[in-house]
């Protein structure tokens, strides 16, 4: 089995369980660097001594080699000290940033782009519409079928292209919905792209029909304390729960007593966009019906009218008129959630998701 390096600006933040899953499940001996200004190896002491520092600024200053020097430095006698076969980058954000280093090892390099880093107008064109790093990589991987047309856009050659939707972990294809409150889940960063007062404005129409149910936003980002004010606004303090972040546990007993999931999601005034949100092909493992919109990789993962109901972006009136569609019809709901579980483990396991990244890294490997 080759030896993988897998390269992400973070460590272990909790919005990351794909990265996680990689790290995770791959078969091969994983070597986990994380970091941008100063990178580390998981698990190992510091790449570079503080002395090992001092002398190769000095010998950049001498030989007159730019900023990245002692950074290409350090990685390249890591990846050679550990045997690195090929380098899995996260982000193509990250690529960009690594790519000298990986340049310089003579190592393949294949780039998992995962949303915001092929979305963002301004972030695309600060690293220069990835030029170099198709240029280089051997294949590139897309979350959508959005993202892989956006990246073909971008100049990517279609034969370095693949498609690879991520997969919930199997826990979640273990939860047996009860359906036994009026109660639907949100969950993940409360960001512009996912539109969380978009969702509570539908949920706000819906209990006008429904007084009872209840709506429970886990998470937390810049949006959090606005969606609060709009829930106290309306007076929905009874209704709308906030609980932060959660662990996976949690979330899936709060599936397994919902009704429903829901999230709004939208692109971004910047462009940002969602890949395929984790979160949806979780909820849909677990057996709930998902309520959300036609964005990015979603109806690619959830079939409007079979697993769950879509609608257009901006489109509150719509999604509120699902809300209560579920909230109707209970056994509808159900239909829904149990065609969701069979095409989420048919067609977007983990399982399945792991084994093409994994026949991708094996056969990526120069000879």
């Amino acid at each position: 089995m080759p030896n993988i390096a897998i390269f992400n600006p973070n460590q272990n933040p909790y919005s990351e369980t794909f990265i996680q899953a990689h790290k995770k499940y791959l078969k091969n001996k994983v070597f986990y660097y994380y970091g941008r200004r100063n990178i580390q190896l998981e698990g190992a002491s510091p790449l570079a001594t503080p002395w090992e520092r001092r002398i190769l600024n000095l010998k950049r200053r001498f030989l007159k080699k730019p900023g990245t020097f002692v950074r290409d430095a350090i990685i390249l006698k890591s990846l050679k000290e550990n045997n690195i076969d090929v380098v899995l980058a996260e982000y193509g954000t990250h690529a960009h940033h690594i790519l000298s280093a990986i340049k310089k090892a003579g190592l393949p390099m294949v780039v998992h782009f995962h949303g915001f880093d092929a979305s963002i107008t301004e972030v695309v064109q600060k690293h220069n519409n990835y030029k170099e790093v198709f240029q280089y990589a051997v294949k590139v991987i897309a979350v959508s079928k959005k993202m892989e047309q956006m990246l073909l856009d971008l100049g990517c050659p279609r034969e370095k292209l693949v498609y690879n939707v991520y997969g919930p972990q199997p826990e979640f294809l273990e939860v047996q919905p009860k359906f036994t409150k009026k109660q639907f889940i949100a969950i993940g960063r409360f960001t512009d792209k996912k539109a969380p007062y978009f969702t509570i404005l539908a949920f706000k129409n819906a209990i006008k029909k429904h007084p009872d149910a209840n709506l429970i936003m886990a998470g937390d980002g810049q949006l959090l304390n606005t969606c609060k004010n709009l829930v106290k606004h309306y007076k929905l303090e009874t209704q709308v729960d906030f609980p932060g972040v959660i662990t996976p546990a949690k979330y899936q007993e709060l599936l397994s007593e919902s009704l429903g999931f829901v999230q709004h999601s939208i692109t971004a005034d910047n462009g940002d966009m969602e890949g395929t949100p984790l979160a949806v092909l979780e909820a849909s493992a677990a057996g709930l019906p998902v309520i959300s919109t036609y964005h990015a990789g979603i109806p690619d993962v959830i079939i409007d009218g079979k697993t769950g109901l879509l609608c257009n972006e901006h489109d509150v009136d719509s999604m509120a008129a699902n809300i209560i569609s579920l909230l109707d019809k209970h056994n509808f709901a159900k239909e829904l959630g149990r065609a969701g579980k069979t095409n989420i483990k048919d067609n977007f396991s983990i399982q399945r998701h792991i084994t093409s990244l994994q026949h991708v890294l094996n056969t990526c490997i120069f000879k």
